[in-house]
């Protein structure tokens, strides 16, 4: 093993190590990967955001002879840590670009004469020849990756400098190497091992991530006026209003301009907030994170960047105004809140615009080579992941470990999360949600590569479009035949049919749609369709402009019923909206309007005869039948 020529550490010594740190005991899981990596001289150690991992490579560094070596992205870690070390009488320095010329030969030279213990190194300055010189001569007794999954082109933050740290650890046989990450996924973890040229037989340890203090949403916003009055809303339940003193909040932001604009427009409002981005200056960004550290701000607005290596107790809110690339990468960005166990809260925001905005980003890769398909695939699967647990219904913090392999913390409901706050045993009917999926899957088939999702939309709702006229699709069964619907329900719909697998987006910068096989099975009828529907359903918004088109499935509404049925129908509807409102459903849940229509016209006096109606079946009849009746019986003529 790496260890056996190295010193045996005993336990006095690595107790007085953890005082040397500043620390009284261990947190759950540190001893245990503290003797794991002295006694196997390799491990790789899973654990969530705030785990504590650094303690694992720190103890073992200061106890060890010689310069430890720690490699990380991470410029903010890496002051962080260093700071806090040289007030604890532990020599320590970092080496990355925002250092000047003349500061960098400084440190170097104070490291070729071995004064420091820990040297933290950004990936890039390995391929500095000089560099490499130095510290083959200083023979490292322990080389730690931090951040450990970037090596991965299976991950959600490859990096290829991360690349050359495997030849480095093979330049050093008799060095202890910790691979730490936050990413837990396999695959991710066999390819840092086998970059790292760390055998199978490397001592793995998972730790938990239950983070049962994070009270997690997800909120869909049509507007940027919407999504400012979630973010505004968000930031008043969290911290109170600016100055109050109750804790500091983090703004994840898609693009550097909407970093720019968010924080300004938060600034406005009062709050001490800064923008942080790879487009300013190293001094800007360095000022921004200093000013975040020791509590001058209150708000960072940032790119996905921010916040590794953070270690404020009092973040109480993180804020996404747009999804990252997968679960992994989101669950570690909101976990940098509430890491001293008080509640804190997540807000992910998602638009109708994200799928085909990831799908362009994930096909468009590294402008200076292209992506291999494999990659494109795996990483569109990893985005789908994230997009499935937003849309999803049940708790989501009990989804996080699940997707995690965390069973054993699950909680069977964790009570915070807003699925949990707004959870309903009163299902919708399982014929009558496979008869709307399998109607929006006909509009991904009819489609057939050739429009994206919004066209679907409008040809479920039989909205008049040209496109639809050219190609003959207003004239099928179905258009229209959901026009009961409004369009952001629909696309709502469509998107969850995707998150699904049922659905696939192609065609790069202009993604088109059409079905999976599984889709197809599912449309005609031979896989289940298994889908929680939109929770809400909007009020029908206005026509789309243009003259309605009469061809196609009739509408289902009162046109076409006489005069008599038509004010039944009116009754019907009314009665259904007062249940909807009484039972805190949509109005969907308790009949459809193609079932109203039916009702008006058999006029039904039992419950067998109202099981005749669409989408009527025995549980409905159950639950909603006698009011129905009742309805119908007071309009009889």
């Amino acid at each position: 093993m790496r260890a056996s020529e190295s010193p045996s550490v005993s336990d006095r010594e690595i107790g007085e190590g953890l005082q040397r740190l500043g620390y009284e005991r261990f947190r759950s899981g540190q001893r245990e990967a503290v003797e794991a990596l002295l006694e196997a001289g390799k491990l790789l150690l899973v654990a969530p955001t705030g785990g504590g991992k650094s303690l694992v490579y720190q103890l073992p560094a200061i106890l060890l002879p010689g310069t430890s070596l720690v490699i990380s992205p991470l410029i903010s870690l890496m002051q962080d840590q260093v700071q806090a070390l040289e007030a604890r009488g532990i020599a320590a320095t970092f080496l990355a670009s925002t250092l000047d010329p003349e500061e960098m030969r400084r440190r170097m030279a104070a490291m070729a004469r071995g004064q420091y213990k820990l040297v933290y190194v950004a990936p890039e300055r390995l391929g500095f020849p000089g560099f490499r010189g130095l510290i083959a001569e200083l023979g490292a007794p322990l080389i730690a990756v931090d951040e450990a999954h970037c090596i991965s082109e299976w991950g959600h933050d490859f990096r290829p400098e991360y690349l050359q740290i495997g030849d480095l650890i093979g330049e050093f046989p008799n060095a202890r190497v910790l691979a730490c990450t936050a990413t837990a996924t396999p695959v991710v973890r066999d390819e840092i091992l086998a970059r790292l040229n760390l055998g199978a037989d490397t001592p793995q340890i998972v730790q938990g991530f239950a983070r049962p203090n994070l009270g997690l949403r997800v909120a869909e916003v049509t507007s940027k006026r919407e999504r400012e009055r979630r973010v505004d809303a968000l930031l008043a339940e969290a911290l109170g209003h600016p100055g109050s003193g109750l804790g500091t909040g983090i703004v994840y932001a898609p693009t550097r301009k909407s970093t720019d604009q968010e924080g300004d427009r938060l600034r406005r409002a009062g709050w001490r907030a800064a923008a942080y981005h790879a487009g300013l200056g190293a001094e800007v960004r360095n000022s921004v994170h200093l000013a975040f550290a020791n509590g001058a701000l209150e708000l960072v607005v940032a790119t996905n960047a921010f916040g590794m290596g953070i270690d404020r107790p009092d973040v109480r809110c993180v804020i996404h105004l747009a999804p990252p690339g997968s679960l992994e990468a989101y669950y570690q960005e909101v976990g940098r809140a509430g890491r001293d166990g008080r509640d804190a809260l997540g807000l992910l925001l998602i638009s109708s615009g994200d799928l085909g905005l990831r799908r362009s980003l994930i096909e468009r890769g590294n402008a200076e080579e292209p992506s291999d398909p494999e990659i494109i695939e795996h990483k569109w699967n990893l985005f789908l992941e994230l997009m499935r647990w937003a849309e999803g219904g049940s708790c989501r913090h009990d989804a996080v470990l699940r997707y995690f392999s965390d069973e054993a913390e699950t909680l069977d409901g964790c009570g915070r999360c807003d699925n949990c706050q707004t959870l309903t045993a009163d299902p919708a009917d399982v014929e009558e949600i496979a008869t709307i999926v399998r109607k929006a899957l006909s509009a991904a088939a009819r489609i057939d590569e050739r429009f994206g999702l919004q066209l679907a939309a409008k040809l479920l709702r039989g909205d008049a479009d040209e496109r639809l006229a050219r190609t003959r699709l207003d004239q099928t069964p179905t258009f229209g035949c959901l026009g009961e619907y409004s369009f952001d329900w629909l696309l709502r719909l469509l998107r969850r049919c995707v998150t699904a697998g049922w659905i696939e987006f192609s065609g790069g910068t202009r993604p088109v749609i059409g079905l999976t096989p599984q889709g197809r099975g599912v449309m005609r009828g031979e896989r289940p369709a298994r889908l929680i529907l939109p929770s809400a359903l909007p009020p029908r918004g206005p026509v789309a402009p243009g003259p309605r088109r009469q061809t196609g499935r009739p509408r289902p509404e009162s046109e076409g019923l006489d005069q008599s049925a038509a004010l039944l129908f009116e009754a019907l509807r009314r009665h259904r909206l007062e249940l909807s409102r009484e039972k805190g459903v949509p109005p969907y849940v308790v009949a459809s309007d193609r079932a109203l229509r039916d009702l008006a016209e058999l006029r039904p006096k039992t419950l067998a005869e109202l099981q005749l109606a669409h989408g009527i079946g025995p549980a409905k009849a159950r639950k909603y039948g006698d009011g129905l009746l009742r309805v119908v019986a007071a309009h009889q003529i």
